[in-house]
């Protein structure tokens, strides 16, 4: 089974963002798989984009926190296409026991949704390169 590896050791530093201290890794597929990703020192991460009129029911920090800075990283680094990037985020909440209903409305909110960050950054890039 696919594991993190360390802890998440950050700070709020703005509404709704959090800054990593030291590096954050996962390993995809299982622990002795030779893919990880590597979360490196100062990335910023709001953990889940959860809409606030579901954050009675979703909580953007809860115990899904790890998978989503995992998942906003590869959205923000472009490190996998979008829908590798988000089976990943679902492996991560099922490693983390999210119940399976949490894992269900996270994952098909972010297939029907997520596009619109996915294609934020990328765009981002493009001008960048410019």
């Amino acid at each position: 089974m696919s594991q993190f590896t360390t802890p998440f050791i950050g700070e709020l530093v703005g509404k709704n963002l959090w800054k990593n201290y030291e590096p954050f890794k996962y390993h995809i597929g299982s622990l002795q798989s030779e893919e990880f990703i590597t979360v490196p020192i100062g990335f910023v991460t709001n953990f889940a984009s959860v809409p606030r009129i579901f954050w009675p029911i979703l909580s953007p920090i809860d115990d899904h926190g790890k998978a989503a800075v995992i998942h906003d990283y590869c959205y923000a680094k472009g490190l996998y296409n979008r829908r590798i990037s988000d089976k990943i985020f679902r492996e991560g909440l099922r490693v983390l026991n999210v119940k399976s209903w949490k894992v269900f409305c996270m994952y098909y909110g972010l297939r029907m949704f997520g596009w619109i960050v996915w294609w934020k950054y990328r765009l981002r890039e493009k001008r960048e390169r410019l």
